[in-house]
């Protein structure tokens, strides 16, 4: 098995994002996105999903945030998805249950092909930081669409917003992590299509 690493940039009108993603990585992540809590955010999705991660966005931040992490979040589904090839090996499935202080996240993920979000949790504040809360679902649709994923997030228990998205991300990551891990028993591609 090679090193699976992608290397993507996009480039619009509204924001220009490069991302490199090692899936095989020790957890290292350098994000610069000129959203201090987004940053803080990739840098717990990188760590607990121990995926090395480099994050280099412009945006019109003079807007607001929301180009600059939707489109992040175009580019690390695409990273996701070129680095993970013909995905062959992998475990396919992954899930997740993180507790972050009063904060209980679910997270299942499915690297079928097929891009779904399921997204049931709920934010009291506008924002944290300069990030809207309401990016947080426009961010994992955004990864599930250009990754091709089924993605699920589910708040199970929780008031403060800092937490729950912290855990959100956290617990994207270790089901990400279990998802693009490999089992010596699979042969080709975990699908009764022959296909991923």
């Amino acid at each position: 098995m090679g090193p699976r690493i992608a290397h993507v940039k996009r480039d619009t009108k509204e924001t220009q994002i490069e991302i490199t993603l090692n899936l095989d990585g020790t957890g290292k992540c350098h994000a610069e996105t000129g959203i201090g809590f987004f940053d803080h955010m990739l840098d717990g999705f990188a760590r607990h999903g121990l995926f090395d991660l480099d994050v280099r966005a412009v945006g019109d931040l003079y807007v607001d945030s929301h180009h600059t992490i939707e489109d992040t979040g175009i580019v690390l589904g695409t990273a996701i998805r070129q680095a993970l090839g013909d995905k062959v090996g992998i475990r396919r499935y992954g899930s997740a249950v993180i507790p972050m202080d009063d904060a209980l996240i679910l997270c299942a993920v499915d690297l079928c092909g097929r891009p779904y979000l399921g997204f049931d949790m709920t934010f009291g504040t506008p924002a944290c930081g300069s990030m809207q809360t309401e990016m947080v679902r426009e961010f994992f649709y955004a990864v599930s669409y250009s990754a091709m994923m089924n993605l699920h997030l589910r708040q199970l228990d929780g008031h403060n917003d800092h937490h729950l998205i912290e855990g959100g991300f956290k617990a994207f990551a270790r089901a990400l992590d279990a998802a693009v891990s490999y089992d010596p028993r699979i042969e080709g591609v975990l699908s009764t299509k022959g296909m991923l």
